[in-house]
């Protein structure tokens, strides 16, 4: 049997979350263009253009629109560029998250009531406006992949409120592949473990969490963006067809050691 080098060719698939060129999204987002696959791809604000805007760029992305997801007005543009233009939607890429910064880095118990309230709406509910809209384009199946961490399972040093908020976008997952699955729509999470990217500057002494990570997993190595995108294209494709409500690790092993 030979295996296709463009598994993803004619495929339609939204990209949400790239912020340069170094983010998880993008090293997915290359992955699915490699495959075959036409990217629409969205970015943050102006602010983030000029770092999207290459990105995007080199995809050869015919779509890209702001999408700011506490904005309903915009991702109804979104969805409605991509039902005008492409008609369907293949698959789908949730890679946002956010928390204030004194929620993130201070103590689990003292988190504010908004700032818990808004972690969960851009990093979680997001996910299902997203889906919401994606549904309907997505009427011969399709799938949906969003971004955890290992924070969402055990205690993980300086992640903080983001390991709850992290743990109900992985049940959230499962939640959604049971709703969705009968219109053959696959929701899946990818698990990497800690690299170097804008988000997690964010988290306090995040190079000493790398070098334990390091350490840790039996690779002894740290993923990349390839890594991970490696990964979500084979969820968004085919031979992941009975593949629904997964967590993935993406990690060198660290998850399975005491």
């Amino acid at each position: 049997m030979t295996l296709s080098a463009t598994p993803l060719a004619g495929r339609k698939g939204l990209v949400v979350g790239i912020a340069n060129a170094d983010s998880i999204a993008t090293g997915c987002a290359r992955a699915f263009r490699e495959a075959g696959a036409d990217l629409a791809v969205t970015y943050l604000n102006e602010k983030a253009l000029k770092y999207v805007e290459p990105v995007a760029a080199a995809l050869e992305a015919p779509i890209v629109m702001p999408l700011d997801v506490t904005d309903e007005a915009q991702i109804d543009a979104v969805f409605a560029r991509i039902a005008s233009e492409w008609g369907r939607l293949d698959f789908l890429l949730h890679s946002i998250a956010y928390c204030r910064k004194n929620d993130l880095t201070g103590r689990v118990v003292d988190t504010s009531r908004d700032g818990f309230a808004e972690a969960m709406d851009v990093s979680v509910h997001s996910l299902f406006r997203l889906l919401k809209r994606a549904e309907p384009l997505m009427s011969a199946g399709g799938s949906a992949l969003t971004v955890s961490y290992y924070g969402a399972e055990k205690v993980v040093d300086n992640y903080n409120i983001m390991g709850p908020v992290k743990a109900a976008l992985e049940s959230s997952v499962r939640y959604l592949a049971a709703e969705l699955g009968p219109k053959g729509i696959r929701v899946n999470a990818l698990s990497p473990g800690p690299l170097k990217t804008r988000a997690a500057s964010g988290i306090a002494h995040f190079d000493a969490l790398v070098d334990a990570a390091r350490l840790r997993a039996p690779a002894h190595q740290i993923v990349t963006i390839e890594d991970i995108g490696a990964m979500a294209r084979y969820y968004v494709s085919d031979d992941a067809a009975r593949v629904t409500g997964n967590v993935a690790y993406i990690d060198g092993g660290m998850n399975v050691m005491a």
